[in-house]
């Protein structure tokens, strides 16, 4: 039955926050049994001059057998705010049974007519079109054009020495002695490609798992799949990481160990407690308990550094010998001067467009379930586009980096990983247009919970765009200097 429990003594200074709340559209979220309910602080009058609070909540539990399957709140006794008085605070709790099956209870909070929008699969739709363009485009110049310049390159072979040097020549068999060479701060580079191909990982088989196990159902549970098997898929950015860096010649592969193990740790870790303090500061209920932190701080140092350390040495070991077909020469090659659309910053700046365009309507979804508190559950359509992302971005590189070479431009390590990498930042300015468009967010908490979270996931994004791809350019890096040295 109807039961107080508790009063409010309302002072001016609790009159006021009542007041704002009440102005600004406040409402609060509790859960119960992890089923959400919403309910508003009070409303105003016609007029705006009285605010009224609403101090009775009414709650209706359905349960079918001992599980509670649905929660309902009706919000009454609504009684004016006048400072000086108390206002009693009281609920009623009514049980009823309900039909309702226990795996079916979020169905009600779904929203199909959002997420499976027509606008959703047009963009899907969109996307592969976009798809049959790259791959036909990539194929016409790995078919065509390569099989010219193979022509050409063949005619050259079979002139004498004095024709060979009077003749113009050009294009990326020039480079065949220096493509191989190392990257420039081979360090840095083989820490992102061994954490964008973890993150790759982590991201395919946390969405697989979501597809079959309706991880939503629960609350938490998809942050606590993804930190398992981010920490699981360890040994993968180790082997990748540690092989490269062997490849390009590095001896400081224990730094390059650490770097790799702890660069995303560190960057998630470093923003959460940043706003972690200011959650603290505001009294938020978004603030990490101590626990918490001390929790993860050990799963990097006892879980995910022992192994990287396994993944490390077997990729040394086993794939850590360079295997290039071509010798690199003792002394680079001058590289020439070319257009301006062909340096590698205009390259990379425009590289990140069309997969960016492939991905900015689920992009939009995303953002609203996470932001504005809808649940996210189609996630096939989240497979669908991966699988996109990762075509569309094998192409673009693939492309870029042609185009580079065939300037007799060699450095080309940064500039594909890079190319694909820039879709974050577009990601990144996209997020900026939600917030101030779509977000009625504001002050210093809010901003820096958003914009924080979203640096995060953008450079993740990022980190993991260059890797896959950067692989996928190497054998096709290595399927040219074998043609070369047939030639």
């Amino acid at each position: 039955m109807q039961t107080t429990y508790c009063e409010i003594d309302l002072d001016k200074a609790k009159k006021d926050a009542f007041v704002y709340a009440i102005k600004n559209h406040y409402w609060y979220q509790m859960y119960i049994d992890d089923l959400p309910i919403w309910g508003i602080v009070g409303e105003a009058d016609e007029n705006g001059d009285d605010h009224y609070l609403w101090t009775y909540k009414k709650l209706e539990i359905g349960f079918n057998g001992n599980r509670i399957v649905d929660v309902n709140l009706t919000s009454e006794g609504k009684v004016k705010l006048v400072p000086n008085t108390k206002i009693p605070m009281s609920y009623s709790v009514k049980w009823k049974k309900s039909d309702v099956k226990f795996e079916d209870r979020f169905d009600k909070y779904l929203d199909p007519s959002f997420f499976q929008h027509r606008i959703h699969w047009f963009s899907i739709f969109n996307s592969f079109m976009m798809v049959i363009f790259l791959v036909g485009l990539v194929s016409m110049i790995l078919m065509r054009t390569l099989r010219k310049d193979y022509a050409r390159y063949s005619k050259e072979e079979e002139m004498d020495d004095m024709d060979r040097d009077l003749g113009d020549e050009y294009g990326w068999k020039q480079v065949h002695g220096d493509v191989f060479r190392p990257s420039s701060h081979p360090l840095i580079f083989s820490s992102l490609i061994g954490s964008g191909c973890q993150i790759f990982s982590v991201s395919l088989i946390v969405i697989i798992v979501a597809m079959v196990e309706d991880l939503y159902t629960e609350r938490g549970s998809m942050l606590s799949t993804a930190i398992f098997v981010y920490a699981a898929t360890s040994p993968v950015n180790g082997y990748f990481g540690g092989s490269l860096y062997a490849k390009q010649g590095g001896r400081r592969w224990i730094k390059q160990m650490f770097i790799g193990a702890f660069m995303i740790p560190a960057m998630v870790c470093g923003t959460a407690f940043f706003i972690n303090f200011i959650a603290i500061y505001y009294h938020a209920s978004r603030a990490i308990p101590f626990g918490t932190m001390v929790a993860v701080c050990c799963i990097c140092f006892f879980v995910i550094l022992p192994l990287n350390l396994v993944g490390t040495i077997l990729g040394r070991n086993l794939s850590g010998q360079p295997n290039f077909p071509c010798r690199v020469n003792a002394v680079p090659r001058p590289i020439p001067e070319k257009k301006w659309f062909m340096e590698p910053a205009v390259i990379v700046c425009l590289g990140g467009i069309l997969p960016f365009g492939s991905i900015f309507i689920e992009m939009y979804f995303i953002f609203t379930s996470f932001w504005a508190y809808k649940i996210y559950y189609v996630y096939g359509f989240m497979m669908l586009v991966l699988v996109i992302l990762c075509i569309v971005t094998v192409c673009v590189t693939i492309v870029c980096t042609y185009f580079l070479l065939n300037a007799e431009d060699y450095r080309w390590q940064w500039t594909s990983f890079l190319s694909a990498a820039s879709t974050a930042v577009y990601v990144y300015m996209y997020s900026f247009y939600y917030y101030f468009f779509k977000t009625k967010m504001y002050g210093l908490f809010q901003t820096s919970f958003y914009f924080g979270y979203m640096a995060v996931f953008s450079t993740a994004l990022g980190i993991m765009c260059g890797e896959p791809y950067f692989r996928h350019l190497t054998r096709n890096t290595l399927t040219l200097g074998r043609e070369n040295r047939k030639s």
